[in-house]
């Protein structure tokens, strides 16, 4: 075989591997799919390494903002927890809601939670009775329907008697809610969902008032931060 001759059939060799190579890319494309030479994006790794030093301090830290707070108390009188209340400003929407509750034995579940039409938590004799000093639900000017304006998600208390349940309306503004009062009530919140095949009647007017939540068992009123 001549020097050319050797040199020759590694180069087919070579060629005939390329050709193979690129068939078997092609294969691999849809029917419908053409081949591309642009490179894909590489997918973000998840791992469970702790988080960076200082990482942690965002979950809880100070909000920038209008704030108002809410000191929580039981119908002893005892503070169970807090409410931050934070929003771009006085009149901007929407409002953050973080609810915590720290302390004090607040039953296990979920419980309603919404905001009162008065900022006065005056627990009276107790029961029933207690807290109705608050009012019901705040309704802003102008809304008259269902869930009411001062409606919020329910608060889960786990077996230690603590909890938190951050929220965001859109329904007030922080000028709304500044003097008036956040209430935790005994039950869930069923927001007026009466299945209309168990109930053809539908939901009555207590039930679209007060989400059929129970006795309050908890207020504070809502204050700006100085």
């Amino acid at each position: 075989m001549s020097g050319r001759s050797k040199l020759a059939a590694p180069r087919a060799l070579a060629a005939l591997v390329s050709a193979g190579l690129i068939g078997v890319a092609l294969a691999g494309c849809s029917p419908d799919q053409e081949p591309t030479d642009v490179p894909g994006t590489t997918p973000p790794v998840v791992s469970d390494a702790p988080l960076p030093p200082g990482a942690e301090d965002d979950v809880d830290s100070e909000p920038s903002g209008q704030i108002a707070v809410a000191e929580i108390k039981d119908t002893s009188g005892d503070v169970v927890g807090q409410a931050t209340i934070t929003a771009a400003s006085e009149t901007a929407e929407p409002v953050t809601i973080n609810v915590r509750v720290t302390a004090g034995d607040l039953p296990a579940g979920f419980h309603g939670m919404h905001i009162h039409e008065n900022g006065t938590c005056d627990a009276g004799a107790g029961g029933s009775q207690a807290f109705t000093s608050a009012g019901g639900h705040l309704q802003v000017d102008g809304n008259t329907s269902h869930p009411s304006s001062g409606d919020l998600i329910s608060i889960n208390i786990l077996e230690d008697h603590t909890g938190r349940t951050v929220t965001t309306t859109d329904a007030v503004n922080l000028q709304q809610l500044i003097g008036k009062s956040i209430m935790i009530h005994e039950k869930p919140d069923n927001f007026g969902n009466i299945p209309a095949d168990k109930y053809p009647g539908g939901a009555n007017p207590d039930t679209l008032k007060t989400g059929d939540a129970g006795a309050r068992i908890a207020c504070g009123v809502i204050e700006e931060q100085s």
